[in-house]
């Protein structure tokens, strides 16, 4: 009995010991299942490629948001900027002049190289920043978020709408108005969503031939097929023109409209590989794609003058038009799918960032996913369909919310920076001054743009009473 009662201590400490034991193992696997996002309890399996700030653990079993190298990169750049920008360039220089067009041009490409290039910087700076929404976020709290994500997505969407549309012009040129407009646009809808719906840019990043075969074209044609078709024809073009101001600020916002590419440049950034090399990449997006807005620009109106159609695919013939489309054709789809892509991407970052989801073949993340790739499509099939003043809304919206992302925050971005370095040097001021200035040139495009467009719509409404909506009337004037 004795034994026994001695024994008790030692029976005590040692069930005692065994429990803290089993305590201290319970503890490490509790705290290995919230440092570690492979663990069962997070319904995750596969091993970690990298945590990123902003999509968080990459998994092997999941999709790789940070896989785009520099190149396919700057081919993602090139098919942001080169669209129908390239198309209507010819039209400016025809309203401005070769010599002002180009002049022009060169200078908003140098202004949005820079705003391109914070980006980069800021990214470096920021390895948390997705989208401008999270730049908005830094300047104004929440409200600054959702403005900027707000005109992030609007501009985009719309964007989308008037890619559908441009594919519909594309088909009907190919196919000489078989079928009808409204359901050609639905088509373009539905490859803007199924293509847009997947879900990595680097498997997105390929970069379409565009319009090269027109320029061809049209220099080796006697006449563009809005000349007259008898007589001596020999083009009018204009060195130096002499346009209204509505007619000149408009042909500006389209030049700002051709590198309005700038915001989406944050996400494409974002899921680089390696993202020291984004201004290799940006170098050789803004040389190729001002080298071509210049040569097709030039080139099409020096051989067409004040008949070049818009978009410029409609010059060069009935027959070569057709060629031309049919070439232009896998470009204009890759933009679509870009500006579905885009905006969706940035409603399901801002729905699943924070979470497992974001990275994880889950239910949750495969609903949340298609939900935003649909939505945007149908959002854009609608507005481009239903809208009598489709192509003036487009305008603008580019003239209002395309100059806005393409100028102010950039500068703001710099400000944000470096507005408390105590070492004011004269580069500092000299930045400062150039801050100011893109603040003051981005705020003056944006009031005269919107001015020209709301002028536009206005006139095209009361001579046309607008598109009827859903129509079914050859877009591509090919009957």
């Amino acid at each position: 009995m004795m034994n026994w009662i001695y024994g008790a201590p030692s029976l005590t400490l040692t069930i005692s010991h065994t429990l803290n034991i089993m305590l201290q193992k319970s503890k490490i696997e509790s705290d290995s299942a919230q440092i570690d996002p492979t663990h069962p309890a997070h319904g995750i399996v596969g091993t970690i490629v990298e945590t990123d700030a902003v999509f968080g653990n990459v998994t092997e079993d999941g999709p790789n948001y940070r896989n785009v190298g520099w190149i396919g990169t700057a081919a993602l750049m090139m098919k942001t900027q080169i669209g129908l920008g390239v198309l209507s360039m010819p039209l400016v220089f025809g309203t401005l002049g070769l010599i002002p067009g180009n002049i022009l041009l060169l200078a908003i490409a140098g202004i949005t190289t820079w705003s391109n290039y914070m980006i980069g910087v800021f990214k470096l700076r920021h390895p948390e920043v997705y989208g401008i929404d999270d730049v908005g976020r830094m300047f104004f709290g929440q409200i600054g978020c959702e403005l900027f994500g707000a005109a992030y997505a609007l501009f985009y969407t719309v964007a989308a709408g008037s890619a559908m549309l441009s594919i519909s012009t594309a088909l009907n040129a190919l196919s000489s108005h078989a079928v009808c407009t409204a359901a050609f646009v639905a088509v373009a809808a539905v490859i803007g969503f199924a293509f847009g719906s997947i879900r990595t840019l680097d498997r997105i990043g390929v970069l379409a031939w565009i319009v090269f075969i027109v320029t061809i074209a049209v220099g080796l044609q006697d006449r563009p097929s809005a000349a007259p078709s008898t007589g001596i024809w020999k083009s009018d073009y204009k060195i130096v023109n002499n346009p209204s101001f509505t007619d000149a600020v408009s042909a500006i916002s389209t030049l700002v409209f051709t590198y309005a590419g700038t915001p989406a440049f944050f996400n494409i950034a974002a899921e680089m590989r390696q993202p020291l090399l984004y201004t290799r990449a940006l170098a050789a997006c803004q040389t190729t794609v001002t080298m071509v807005y210049v040569i097709v620009g030039t080139i099409i109106y020096y051989y067409c003058g004040s008949y070049v159609a818009s978009p410029a695919l409609g010059s060069a013939g009935v027959t070569i038009k057709k060629v031309a489309y049919g070439i232009s054709l896998p470009g204009l789809i890759v933009s679509c799918v870009l500006f579905v892509h885009l905006p969706a991407k940035h409603t399901f970052v801002r729905i699943l960032r924070g979470s497992n989801h974001l990275t994880a073949n889950s239910v949750i993340h495969w609903v949340t996913w298609l939900g935003s790739t649909s939505s945007v499509a149908l959002i854009a099939y609608i507005v481009a369909s239903a809208i009598p003043v489709f192509s003036g809304l487009v305008s603008l919206i580019g003239a209002l919310l395309g100059t806005f992302l393409t100028f102010h925050p950039y500068a703001g971005m710099w400000l944000y920076d470096n507005c408390k370095n105590r070492e004011r040097t004269l580069s500092w001021y000299s930045m400062v001054g150039w801050c100011i200035f893109i603040f003051v040139a981005g705020t003056f495009l944006t009031i005269v743009g919107t001015y020209g467009s709301i002028v536009s719509i206005v006139g095209s409404y009361t001579q046309s009473g607008g598109t009827p909506a859903w129509s079914c009337a050859d877009n591509s004037n090919s009957t």
